[in-house]
């Protein structure tokens, strides 16, 4: 029977050193580079696994990294003071900051530099 690690995901960046700057800098997530990738820390041991593709990088249609937070709308103003723009989607119902509240979960979307979707969702309570 095969023994397997602690599962993770990655999805793939255009330039690995402003994906860098952004998911540590911007984001505030813990990042460790090594031979050109990044693992970015989300907690509890767990990581994703961001790699280079260069010019050959295609944003996937999807969101690739949901990052839970107790509080979604606190998260967006704190987010959107660094730098942060949030994504509209049309026929989403979206606040003005662009939380979509009432189905699910709150949610907001913003994209790395790479083009990659990303969220802040809600998520509240111990081990988030």
């Amino acid at each position: 029977m095969v023994t397997y690690g602690t599962p993770f995901s990655g999805f793939s960046v255009s330039d690995v050193p402003a994906a860098k700057a952004f998911y540590a800098d911007v984001i505030g997530l813990d990042v460790e580079e090594s031979e050109g990738m990044l693992h970015l820390a989300l907690g509890d041991g767990h990581h994703v696994l961001v790699y280079p593709k260069g010019e050959a990088h295609v944003p996937a249609s999807f969101t690739v990294l949901n990052l839970p937070v107790e509080d979604v709308s606190a998260a967006v103003r704190e987010l959107s003071e660094r730098g942060v723009s949030f994504k509209r989607y049309e026929g989403m119902p979206q606040d003005d900051d662009g939380v979509m509240k009432g189905n699910g979960p709150d949610i907001a979307w913003f994209t790395d530099p790479s083009g990659n979707v990303v969220s802040v969702i809600g998520a509240p309570g111990p081990g988030r």
